[in-house]
This record gives structure tokens, C-alpha cells and sequence, in this order.
């Protein structure tokens, strides 16, 4: 594993000691120092989490197949309710929870780095550990803000298109392409744009975080949303390359998400091993 990963593991002298600060010895407590994100990490990221799934695939392809399983049975709901114009706001909300869908490979990464076993069962046992720490309030609040999005997106819909004839997106695509159409089209993507970067700047550091260190969920957030603010080239960056993968492993009836969204995962892991590397 690469030294950066080493070192971003590396928990501070006495941090195995339990203190009511830190209930939770196995981890280190507080927010390590951040860098800038250094050249090439996206490409050594993909690198090093295309490694992690090659070597322990089994928490992945689990992943995978339940995202794959959701969106097929969503889009059974929606043909057999006649509204497939969630479909929509459900293809562009996917994105916006991915990191949490994909949170046990950062734990498979994370134990392939200190050398521990990362098999199912050892990644099950930790994530029902999460159970009395961070994470499940972080996860809330995501799944919340997704719900808000669905709401917010069926309010664009009706302003716009909520008189139209249409019967569903498959058999009304003319209606898209009229001006009401188009302008419902573009405020949805700014609105979907807006909700994406806040889901972004919270999660890409903020889950990890969560995961590796003992923190408050509110810290993780502003910390991976300012570290996002300081280096927002580089890191939309990063967010423009998760788009186009998920985009692509969506195509072909959502199967490539059996290997992206994993991949993806374990990417992410590196994404802030390599940003939070040298914290002792």
C-alpha cells in the first residue's frame, strides 16, 4: 500500500487511551491536519482503489448489486404507477447518496491499509459498530436532503409542466422539448447542481472522516466543506470524474454500477488518505 495511506493511518501517540472525549480507543480522536490536494492524486486514487477492489471484492460486488436491485425496483414502481418522470429526479439523485451506498468500501480500503482482514463479515461488524458514533446522524441528514430534492424537483415539475398532457417520460418527450420544457430542464439542473456540490463538499471528506477518527458529524461537515472551498479546482475536479463514471455505469441498464460504484468507493477512501496524509 502506498506510504501515503500508511501514514494517514498512523493514530497519534495516546490516542488508544479511552477518555470521555474518546470513547472509542481503536480510533484517533479529532480532525487531522488537511493538505492541499497533491498532482495526480485523482489518477493515483483510481489506481489505488481499483487495487482495493482487485483484492478483497466481496463487500463491493455486494454494494453493487443492492444499488442495481433498488434501481430496478424503482423503475418497476414507476412504470407499473404511470409516473416515470421520478425516474428523473431519481437518476439524478443516485449520485447524491453514492457515497454513503458506498461507505463499506472505505472501510475495506481503510483495513487493507493498516493490513488488517476485510473481509464481508469483518466490514459488517464495524459498519454495526457506526451505530452508536457519527455516522447514522450524517447519514439522516443526507437521506433527508434527498427526500427535500424529490419534493423540490416535483415543485419545478408542476410549476412548469404540472398542466401539460402527458401521460410519462417515455411517451412525452415533446412536451421536454417545448419552452416550458427547456426552462423546467434548466432550473432543475442549476437547483440538482446546487444540491450536488453541497452533497459533494460535505461527503468527500466528511465520510471518511467520520469512519477513521472519533468527531462530531457538524465538524466532519465544515471541515470537508471548507477543505472543498480552499481547493475547489482540484476537487470539482474530482466531482466532475465521479459524474461521468456513475453517468456511464448507469447507461447500460445501471450494471456498471456492479463495478464503478465500488470502485468509485474505494477511490474516495484514497481521495482523502492522500489529503490527510502525514496526520499522526
Amino acid at each position: 500500500m502506498a506510504q501515503y495511506d500508511r501514514l494517514a493511518y498512523a493514530p497519534p501517540t495516546g490516542a488508544r487511551v479511552v477518555t470521555d472525549a474518546n470513547p472509542y480507543p481503536g480510533l484517533p480522536a479529532g480532525v487531522p491536519p488537511f493538505h492541499a490536494p497533491p498532482d495526480g492524486f485523482i489518477r493515483r486514487a483510481l489506481g489505488a482503489g481499483w487495487a482495493d477492489f482487485r483484492a478483497a471484492p466481496g463487500f463491493g460486488i455486494l454494494t453493487g448489486l443492492a444499488a442495481i436491485i433498488a434501481g430496478w425496483g424503482l423503475l418497476g414502481l414507476t412504470l407499473w404507477a404511470g409516473h416515470t418522470f421520478w425516474l428523473i429526479l431519481a437518476v439524478f439523485g443516485f449520485p447524491l447518496v453514492a457515497p454513503l451506498c458506498a461507505l463499506g468500501t472505505y472501510e475495506v480500503s481503510r483495513r487493507l491499509g493498516m493490513g488488517q482482514s476485510a473481509g464481508v463479515g469483518d466490514v459488517m461488524t464495524r459498519l454495526r459498530e457506526e451505530r452508536g458514533r457519527q455516522l447514522p446522524w450524517l447519514s439522516m441528514l443526507m437521506v433527508v436532503a434527498l427526500l427535500f430534492w424529490f419534493f423540490l424537483g416535483h415543485m419545478i415539475f408542476a410549476l412548469f409542466l404540472g398542466l401539460k398532457p402527458m401521460v410519462n417520460v417515455t411517451t412525452s418527450l415533446d412536451v421536454f422539448l417545448s419552452s416550458d420544457g427547456l426552462m423546467m430542464m434548466a432550473l432543475g439542473t442549476v437547483v440538482g447542481g446546487i444540491f450536488a456540490f453541497i452533497f459533494f463538499a460535505m461527503c468527500v471528506l466528511g465520510l471518511p472522516l467520520l469512519l477513521a477518527r472519533e468527531v462530531d458529524y457538524m465538524t466532519a461537515i465544515l471541515t470537508s466543506f471548507g477543505h472543498v472551498q480552499a481547493h475547489i479546482v482540484p476537487m470539482l475536479t474530482w466531482a466532475a470524474v465521479i459524474v461521468v463514471l456513475m453517468f456511464l455505469a448507469m447507461l447500460p441498464g445501471l450494471l456498471g454500477l456492479l463495478i464503478v460504484l465500488p470502485w468509485l468507493g474505494h477511490a474516495s477512501w484514497h481521495i482523502y488518505a492522500q489529503m490527510a496524509a502525514g496526520a499522526r
